[in-house]
């Protein structure tokens, strides 16, 4: 794993100045690649690629970047894997490449030489974000995995093109003054993340994942953006024509494609290992892993101690069954609040999914031991795993016929009982239910049911159901909301089922631009690479020609993953509650992280910046204080705008 930048000029400059910029820049993101690094500049056509290097393989100079092709004309700075780069070389050495090295950066290289930019891309199995310099037709191409795993920004800056693996590498170009993005604030306040293509600065993007920009040196202004893989189109065609085999069957191809997966990205010349959690997906990987390795595989828990925050102790008890090498921490309060002030720096723009704490707290811990981790984000979207695809059509089946009067109604009717009372009623009474309605703050979940009983539409439902702040305009001062993945008919699948239209939404949004950034942004801080097999491309083509029955079954998510793993770790050590990855930022708001967060939101403070409503944000405050509401998911998102304003404004 790396990090890239560079920049492509309007206008010549001298070579030794652009290398120096090129240096800088890449030295702001060493924590990506601290093994080496290098630049590469053409003063003349006014381009310059840099690098830093996570050395994972051929740890030789013989895998130095910037890297240039055999022939000369291309010149490529690469962040992340192609794990099928060992057969595309055999293919390659066939038709006639050399190589000097061992490494998939010259695979890359020599595949493009041979087949051509796009058709080597449609090629490449992996996880990768990289910039490509063409001598003979000066033009820059941008590329970036089908998933958006890897992260890439690019914008202008006075008319100068600059684009990197992160924010802060462009932050160091010469005169960079970007406004901050209020648009952007209020999606941020909607989602607790920025959405592509936007980011937290005017004039600077993310390159939308499956896409490549291509930029000619005459016209730095005016890229073309071409589209080599789209998750709309893999839905649409799963959908159009899905699976016919039987339950058996289908359970056998998911086993072979996630043992494939999770095979190919063992391949590495460091030590590697798995974060485990204990949930259905990191244990899937565990297992995988384990079933192809001759030797204990090393993985990776945190634990809490505050009740209903603790999976360590299943993780324990799945690594006992499967017999890895497990390293556990537990962390007290104060060793994960010790994490907050440096998150407005690992992640660059605001992000306030407040996992991003425990997620890096589990990676600091794997890295002490190794270098590359294997993570099992991604099969809560393609398999059906968050409970709002089992539950969400049940509810919009019920409430959506009702009267709007009726509904209005049975929303005040739960507002009647403050989310406390109905967390203590249902801590008394919950042993009546079934497990899988036993969930973590009740209260909360039942105000999130009283606020979109009022939706008008399946989609309204589910935007209500995704959203913090649900009118983010009214919060951030001269703002409006632009269209997002969820919001724009054009870029939305034609799904007429509720639950796969969730779960689409959540592929080409939450996923990537929540979920992926966390994790890459987490175990990056700390050198960490983090692979995410439960996502390569194939098992998203196959688990979107699955039938939502084979997903979503008899009120209970991940149906067929669970066949899986039963072939792996059996049923009673993994029938428990599903738990998110989190942390009581509830109660530390009420408690230790109470004069951190007042002084953030000082009224007097919030009115002289001139981002926010000052009133609306002090009444969700000392509500939040009293008691009288949960409000920490929409002030979290408040505080991690106003803690990265303190950092980098």
């Amino acid at each position: 794993m790396c990090g890239i930048t560079g920049f492509l000029l309007n206008s010549p400059i001298q070579a030794e100045r652009m290398q120096n910029i090129a240096r800088k820049m890449a030295d702001k993101i060493i924590h990506r690649g601290p093994d080496d690094g290098g630049e590469w500049v053409d003063a003349s056509a006014g381009i310059a690629l840099s690098h830093r290097r996570l050395s994972i393989l051929d740890l030789s100079p013989e895998g130095h970047q910037p890297m240039a092709s055999v022939s000369g004309r291309y010149v490529l700075v690469y962040n992340g894997e192609v794990y099928n780069f060992a057969e595309l070389r055999k293919e390659l050495v066939e038709q006639g490449s050399d190589f000097r090295g061992h490494s998939d950066t010259e695979v890359i290289l020599a595949a493009i030489e041979a087949w051509g930019l796009e058709a080597s891309v449609k090629r490449f199995v992996g996880m990768f974000a990289f910039a490509l310099w063409d001598k003979k037709e000066h033009c820059l191409h941008l590329v970036r995995d089908r998933l958006g795993i890897k992260p890439l920004y690019y914008g202008w800056v006075n008319g100068i093109f600059v684009f990197g693996s992160e924010l802060k590498a462009l932050k160091v170009f010469p005169d960079f003054k970007q406004a901050i993005n209020r648009n952007a604030m209020a999606l941020m306040m909607r989602y607790g993340y920025i959405p592509t293509p936007y980011s937290i600065y005017e004039d600077i993007y993310k390159l939308a994942p499956g896409h490549c920009l291509s930029l000619n040196a005459k016209n730095i202004r005016e890229p073309i953006t071409t589209r080599y893989w789209s998750a709309k189109e893999v839905a649409e065609a799963g959908i159009a024509k899905p699976f016919t085999g039987s339950d058996t069957e289908a359970i056998d191809q998911l086993d072979t494609l996630l043992r494939e997966a999770v095979g190919i990205r063992m391949v590495a010349d460091v030590p590697l290992g798995a974060f485990l959690s204990g949930g259905y997906d990191s244990t899937m990987v565990a297992a995988q892993m384990q079933a192809q390795s001759s030797q204990p595989v090393k993985t990776f828990s945190i634990g809490f101690h505050e009740e209903g925050y603790n999976e360590a102790q299943h993780a324990k008890v799945i690594a006992k069954h499967l017999k890895t090498d497990h390293t556990e921490l537990y962390v007290s309060p104060e060793d994960a609040m010790a994490v907050i002030p440096s998150l407005a720096t690992l992640y660059d723009e605001p992000f306030a999914d407040s996992s991003q704490i425990p997620t890096y707290l589990v990676s600091k811990l794997a890295r002490e031991h190794v270098t590359v981790s294997l993570s099992g984000d991604g099969g809560d979207e393609l398999f059906g795993g968050y409970n709002r695809y089992f539950l969400g059509e049940q509810i919009w089946a019920k409430v959506g016929p009702m009267p709007k009067m009726v509904r209005t109604y049975m929303a005040k009717g739960i507002n009647s009982l403050s989310q406390n009372s109905w967390n203590s009623l249902f801590d008394n009474l919950g042993f009546l239910l079934p497990a899988k309605y036993r969930f973590r703050l009740p209260g909360d979940k039942l105000y999130k049911l009283a606020e979109v009983t009022a939706a008008e539409s399946t989609e309204a439902f589910y935007k209500s159901l995704v959203s913090h702040w649900k009118t983010p305009t009214d919060l951030v001062l001269n703002s409006h909301e632009p269209l997002t993945a969820l919001t724009d008919s054009d870029r939305q699948a034609a799904i007429s089922n509720f639950t796969q239209y969730m779960m689409y939404t959540d592929l080409v949004s939450y996923m990537p631009d929540d979920i992926l950034t966390k994790v890459d942004r987490a175990s990056m801080g700390v050198s960490l690479e983090a692979r995410v097999p439960l996502i390569d491309h194939r098992l998203v083509e196959f688990a979107w020609r699955l039938p939502q029955h084979m997903k979503v079954r008899n009120g209970e998510g991940k149906w067929i993953l669970r066949q899986v793993l039963d072939r792996y770790v059996p049923r009673k050590i993994m029938e428990r509650p599903k738990m998110g990855f989190g942390i009581p930022i509830d109660d530390w708001l009420r408690g230790p992280l109470r004069d951190w967060a007042e002084n953030l939101l000082d009224e007097q403070r919030l009115k002289d910046e001139g981002f926010f409503n000052a009133g609306l944000v002090r009444q969700k405050w000392l509500e939040h204080l009293s008691g009288k509401r949960q409000w920490h998911y929409h002030l979290w998102d408040v505080l991690m705008f106003q803690a990265w304003l303190e950092e980098w404004e």
